[in-house]
Formats: structure tokens, C-alpha cells, sequence
């Protein structure tokens, strides 16, 4: 069985079809998913999606986009938040310099109250870094001699450099549809170098829909195509792939409790 980690299940997108969404997932496999929070103030329905389904779970976190008007300083309320069952991590938080919605002191300020919640709860923080890699490198690196923490590089397509040094933190590298796409030969052979069991595999739906699915709605079922794709990137079955990633998962999402239609 596969696991998505990554995918917004609240967003308006889904709002006609969930109920099919889910039901296509399960068809093509998915035992699993993560939804991801990107605002504080969507948490409560984020939530409610994880609460109504055994096999999901979300985050709480701030997306740097929006640093600005919901960001934290400190790590409080992350924290109270992240009590509940469901919530196994924060974020996704992490640096965006391509659009730059947030000033950039905002969204390293919050990215640093996402490190600190992560570090005292013992939860994995989930990371985008978009034309910042070197900002989120030197956060990451510095915070991690403050005190360790674990998590994971998500929609992973950068350098094999960036790949490296999250490696030397401990973190996950996840993998998304991008690795379908025709021009992502730089990332393709990134995948093959890192180490399988640092890997996990994710859809970031609505977003990124996987060849030859590119251009259309993603959803969680097409992960089954991402990691298809990465089985023959390693020279893996499919089936040695799905069990590898989703023992990663596991392993990185402690707190998640493996829901009957995972296999062990």
C-alpha cells in the first residue's frame, strides 16, 4: 500500500467529490494520506477531515505565502494545536522567495516558531523551500545544532547539494509528480542517487498532477503514478517501492497510527 504525505484535502477543489477522491485512492491503492495546513485559520476544517477518516491525518502549520497575515513567533499555539490525534507534524512551513506573498523576515520568523514546536513535540516539520534553498539549508543547519529535530524536504526539485545536506540533518526527501515530467532529468537523477530509505512519495494535490495526468486536478490516487516512476528511477517493483516508502513514513511519522488496510 502506498501513503500519500502530502496533499490538501480541504481545498475548494475537492469540495464536489471528496467522497469519489477518497474512493479513487483507495482503488489505486492509497492506504494512507496526509492533508496539510497552510492557514491557522482552516485548521478546524482540516481537522475534520483527518477526524472523519482512519486513514488520514493532517499537520498544523503557516505556509510562508501567508507569513504575513498568520504567522507565529513563538510556538504556543502550534503546540496546543498539535495535542489533538490526528495532527503528526507541523507545517508546511519553510521559505518561498519565487512569489514572495510574505516578506521574507516573516517567513523566517515563522519558520523558526515551526522549528521550535517541532523540536519541543517531537514532531517531524514538514518543508518548502521554493528559490530559497539556501536561506532554508542555513535555518535548517543552524537550528539543528540548537537542538535536534526531524523531518522533510517536501516536493522535492532541487540540487542533489540541497538533497545531501538535509540528508546530513537526518531529514526525508519526498518526491512528487515532478519526477514524471519530461524536463526533470536533473531531478530524475537526483532520486537515483539518494539513499531508499530516506525517500517518501506525495502528490501535493490539487497541484502538480503526474504524467500523464500533468495538467489536470491531482488527487492522492496518483501518487501510484509518482511512485511508479520512482520504482523504475531505483530499479524497484512498484510493490518493493510502496512497501519501502511506507515503512519510511511510519518510521518519520511516529505519532500516525497505521490504519488495518496498511499492510505492515
Amino acid at each position: 500500500m502506498l501513503v500519500d504525505s502530502h496533499c490538501h484535502l480541504d481545498f475548494p477543489d475537492f469540495a464536489p467529490d471528496l467522497d469519489s477522491v477518497m474512493a479513487r485512492a483507495r482503488n489505486a491503492g492509497v492506504g494512507a494520506m496526509v492533508t496539510i495546513c497552510t492557514r491557522l485559520s482552516r485548521f478546524d476544517e482540516i481537522r475534520a477531515i483527518a477526524e472523519a477518516r482512519d486513514n488520514v491525518w493532517c499537520s498544523v502549520g503557516v505556509h510562508p505565502h501567508e507569513a504575513a497575515e498568520e504567522g507565529v513567533d513563538v510556538p504556543s499555539r502550534l503546540l496546543e494545536l498539535a495535542r489533538h490525534d490526528k495532527v503528526i507534524g507541523f507545517g508546511e512551513t519553510g521559505l518561498d522567495y519565487y512569489y514572495e506573498h510574505s516578506p521574507r523576515q516573516a517567513q523566517q520568523t515563522s519558520f523558526r516558531a515551526h522549528i521550535a514546536a517541532a523540536r519541543e513535540a517531537g514532531l517531524p516539520l514538514i518543508v518548502h523551500t521554493r528559490d530559497a534553498d539556501a536561506d532554508t539549508a542555513a535555518i535548517l543547519t543552524e537550528e539543528h545544532a540548537r537542538g535536534q529535530f526531524s523531518g522533510l524536504i517536501h516536493c522535492f526539485s532541487s540540487s542533489r547539494e540541497f538533497a545531501e545536506k538535509m540528508l546530513e540533518i537526518g531529514f526525508l526527501i519526498s518526491i512528487s509528480g515532478i519526477v514524471t515530467f519530461k524536463k526533470a532529468e536533473a531531478l530524475r537523477e537526483t532520486v537515483r542517487a539518494l539513499p531508499l530509505e530516506r525517500l517518501l512519495v506525495e502528490t501535493d494535490a490539487p497541484y502538480l498532477a503526474p504524467a500523464p495526468h500533468r495538467g489536470k486536478r491531482n488527487e492522492p490516487a496518483y501518487v501510484a503514478k509518482t511512485a511508479a516512476c520512482v520504482a523504475e528511477i531505483k530499479g524497484l517493483t512498484p510493490e518493493d517501492l510502496a512497501r519501502c516508502t511506507t515503512e519510511n513514513f511510519f518510521r518519520l511519522f511516529a505519532k500516525a497510527k497505521r490504519p488495518e488496510s496498511v499492510a505492515a
